[in-house]
């Protein structure tokens, strides 16, 4: 593979991107089930933003969270998977340089988008159990507006240092990134000189970012949790349990993935093979972007039976 550096700088041209390296030779069988996941979640997602915008029994401010979620499923697996096929289907290896970086700022602002999301269902959801008569009176349209503000510029300000950082380092003669797609760790790898920075700010963005949503995830069903036992009746607490079931199952669908793809990536570079890396990355990027609508589509009655209508079919519950 040719290294092409731009002549005014140590930066190169273009980046090639090998794929998953290791098995190059069946690429193309190993893209089939991420194409087949992409389309299922391009599909589940836009269905479900149809049905929330379309109907008016959607106007709670739990389904204008969830209105984010299915935005953001739209846009985060977008940001690799179209790129990764090409790579796999027409041997489009090359990404200029700027292209590059302008993916890695798209790929890790997502997610920290996504974590944020979650963050604020969970918050939705102790406000719901917890205050249900003054549900809709905290959860305004303004607050949640402000809500969904902040966590974009959250997503901005933390990420923006990472494309940042990289566009001022020294490049090597290699200009191979061993992966599918522009990841922050994988680009500073063909980096010379010292990449401590980068190494730990990546390090310290992601442990804070995950530790402490899920640490207010915790504190909001820790709450919840106290306040569902203090319910009169086992049918009023298995009504209130019911509500936060999708919720538990898209944190459990989202961050597994990404928690192992982090712990194996960090602390199991020698045990466990480089290809397994690549997978587990993206993994964590497209499936759950296909399996929360169809989580939230099973847990929630009135989406499931808005989308058989659709569908023309009956929901068996009805």
């Amino acid at each position: 593979m040719q290294v092409i550096f731009n002549t005014t700088s140590s930066r190169p041209a273009a980046f090639i991107l090998v794929g998953i390296p290791g098995l190059e030779e069946v690429a193309l069988w190993v893209s089939l089930p991420f194409f087949s996941v992409y389309t299922m979640a391009i599909f589940s997602n836009v269905l479900l933003l149809f049905i929330l915008k379309t109907d008016q029994g959607f106007q709670e401010p739990m389904y204008f969270l969830l209105s984010l979620l299915a935005a953001n499923d739209l846009a985060f697996p977008s940001s690799t998977v179209p790129r990764m096929l090409a790579l796999f289907w027409l041997d489009f290896k090359e990404i200029d340089f700027a292209g590059c970086l302008v993916q890695m700022f798209f790929v890790h602002s997502l997610s920290v988008v996504e974590s944020g999301i979650l963050v604020a269902m969970a918050f939705d959801r102790y406000v719901a159990i917890c205050y249900p008569l003054r549900y809709t009176s905290i959860l305004t349209s303004a607050i949640l507006g402000k809500i969904g503000l902040i966590i974009v510029i959250r997503a901005i300000i933390t990420i923006l240092p990472i494309p940042v950082l990289v566009w001022h380092l020294q490049y090597c003669n290699s200009n191979v990134i061993f992966h599918s797609y522009c990841e922050h760790m994988a680009v500073v790898k063909v980096l010379c000189g010292n990449v401590s920075i980068n190494s730990m700010y990546g390090l310290v963005l992601s442990l804070s970012i995950t530790g402490l949503d899920l640490l207010a995830i915790g504190l909001s069903y820790v709450m919840i949790l106290l306040a569902v036992f203090r319910l009169p009746s086992k049918e009023a607490r298995h009504k209130a349990f019911s509500t936060c079931g999708a919720h538990v199952c898209v944190i459990l669908v989202t961050y597994t993935p990404g928690i192992f793809s982090f712990v194996t990536h960090r602390f199991g570079k020698e045990n466990i093979p480089h290809h397994v890396h690549i997978l587990f990355a993206n993994v964590y990027i497209v499936f759950p972007a296909m399996l929360n609508p169809i989580v939230y589509g099973v847990k929630t009655k009135q989406i499931r039976s808005r989308a058989l209508y659709h569908f023309h079919m009956r929901d068996p519950q009805f």
